[in-house]
Protein backbone atom coordinates (compact mmCIF):
# COMPACT_ATOMS: atom_id res chain seq x y z
CA UNK A 1 0.00 0.00 0.00
CA UNK A 2 1.31 3.44 -0.95
CA UNK A 3 1.94 5.67 2.06
CA UNK A 4 3.12 9.18 1.07
CA UNK A 5 5.57 11.03 3.29
CA UNK A 6 4.38 14.01 5.31
CA UNK A 7 4.72 17.49 3.89
CA UNK A 8 6.90 18.40 6.87
CA UNK A 9 9.34 15.59 6.03
CA UNK A 10 9.30 16.58 2.34
CA UNK A 11 10.07 20.19 3.32
CA UNK A 12 12.99 19.07 5.53
CA UNK A 13 14.43 17.01 2.68
CA UNK A 14 14.03 19.90 0.25
CA UNK A 15 15.79 22.38 2.57
CA UNK A 16 18.64 19.92 3.22
CA UNK A 17 19.03 19.37 -0.53
CA UNK A 18 18.91 23.06 -1.50
CA UNK A 19 21.24 24.24 1.27
CA UNK A 20 23.58 21.23 0.94
CA UNK A 21 23.24 20.40 4.64
CA UNK A 22 25.05 17.21 5.71
CA UNK A 23 22.22 15.09 7.07
CA UNK A 24 22.08 12.28 9.61
CA UNK A 25 19.67 9.56 8.59
CA UNK A 26 18.58 6.54 10.62
CA UNK A 27 16.71 3.99 8.52
CA UNK A 28 16.01 0.39 7.68
CA UNK A 29 17.81 -0.77 4.55
CA UNK A 30 14.87 -2.98 3.56
CA UNK A 31 11.69 -4.57 4.89
CA UNK A 32 13.61 -7.58 6.24
CA UNK A 33 15.78 -5.34 8.43
CA UNK A 34 12.64 -3.50 9.49
CA UNK A 35 11.14 -6.77 10.77
CA UNK A 36 14.35 -7.51 12.69
CA UNK A 37 14.56 -3.90 13.96
CA UNK A 38 18.10 -3.58 12.47
CA UNK A 39 18.58 0.13 11.84
CA UNK A 40 21.33 1.66 9.73
CA UNK A 41 22.80 5.14 10.09
CA UNK A 42 24.49 7.39 7.56
CA UNK A 43 25.60 10.97 7.21
CA UNK A 44 25.53 12.41 3.71
CA UNK A 45 24.23 15.18 1.46
CA UNK A 46 20.78 14.79 -0.05
CA UNK A 47 21.25 15.02 -3.83
CA UNK A 48 17.70 14.41 -5.06
CA UNK A 49 14.46 12.57 -4.49
CA UNK A 50 12.93 10.19 -6.98
CA UNK A 51 10.14 7.68 -7.43
CA UNK A 52 11.17 4.13 -8.34
CA UNK A 53 8.49 1.51 -9.00
CA UNK A 54 5.94 3.70 -7.19
CA UNK A 55 8.06 4.21 -4.05
CA UNK A 56 9.73 7.47 -2.98
CA UNK A 57 13.48 7.41 -2.42
CA UNK A 58 16.09 9.93 -1.31
CA UNK A 59 19.34 9.77 -3.28
CA UNK A 60 22.49 10.73 -1.37
CA UNK A 61 25.87 11.98 -2.57
CA UNK A 62 27.24 8.58 -1.51
CA UNK A 63 25.02 7.05 -4.27
CA UNK A 64 22.86 5.39 -1.60
CA UNK A 65 19.13 5.26 -2.31
CA UNK A 66 16.95 5.08 0.78
CA UNK A 67 13.24 4.33 0.63
CA UNK A 68 11.57 7.22 2.43
CA UNK A 69 9.00 4.99 4.10
CA UNK A 70 11.91 3.21 5.86
CA UNK A 71 13.48 6.39 7.29
CA UNK A 72 13.13 6.45 11.08
CA UNK A 73 14.84 9.80 11.82
CA UNK A 74 16.15 12.59 9.63
CA UNK A 75 18.49 15.08 11.33
CA UNK A 76 17.18 13.99 14.72
CA UNK A 77 13.49 14.35 13.86
CA UNK A 78 11.47 11.13 14.08
CA UNK A 79 9.35 10.35 11.02
CA UNK A 80 7.94 6.98 11.94
CA UNK A 81 7.20 4.84 14.95
CA UNK A 82 8.80 1.44 15.37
Amino acid sequence: MYNPISTEFFDQLTVAMQRKIPSNIEYYQNEEQEKKQEKQQTKALVKTMEVIDGFEFVVLDTQEKIKLSLVVTFNGKRHRED
